[in-house]
């Protein structure tokens, strides 16, 4: 199983990251591909536009993100493939751009991928 760790994209990449990846659906502000120094970006498995935007808006709380993110995570094949292949990596840090560190989507997928593990 994967070790999983989060981090904010604009914080210094460490060796320590392991396999980094960036679980945004929108690059980071501010953030030059070179610097950001990321394996792979997988957009797929970030919140849909519609659910980052309520949840930005307040329109929901961090519980029915959650929920509502492990729905999508759950109802979509070609996330099961990603996850799957995460398998490969020891140690797997993803990376967020939110200003938040303890509500936010890669938090949320951390526990999801604990738990599918």
């Amino acid at each position: 199983m994967p070790s999983f760790k989060i981090k904010r994209i604009y914080d210094e990449p460490d060796k320590s990251d392991g396999y980094r990846i960036l679980v945004d659906r929108l690059w980071p502000r501010g953030i030059k591909k070179e610097r950001a120094q990321i394996d792979e970006w997988l957009k797929n498995l970030a919140p849909s536009t519609d659910l980052r935007k309520r949840y930005h808006q307040d329109a929901e709380s961090w519980d029915e993100f959650k929920r509502d993110y492990y729905r999508e995570i759950s109802g979509n094949n070609e996330s099961k493939e990603i996850i799957n292949e995460l398998k490969r990596h020891e140690v797997i840090t993803l990376l967020y751009a939110a200003h938040n560190k303890e509500h936010n989507n890669a938090k949320a997928l951390k526990e999801y991928l604990e738990a599918y593990f």
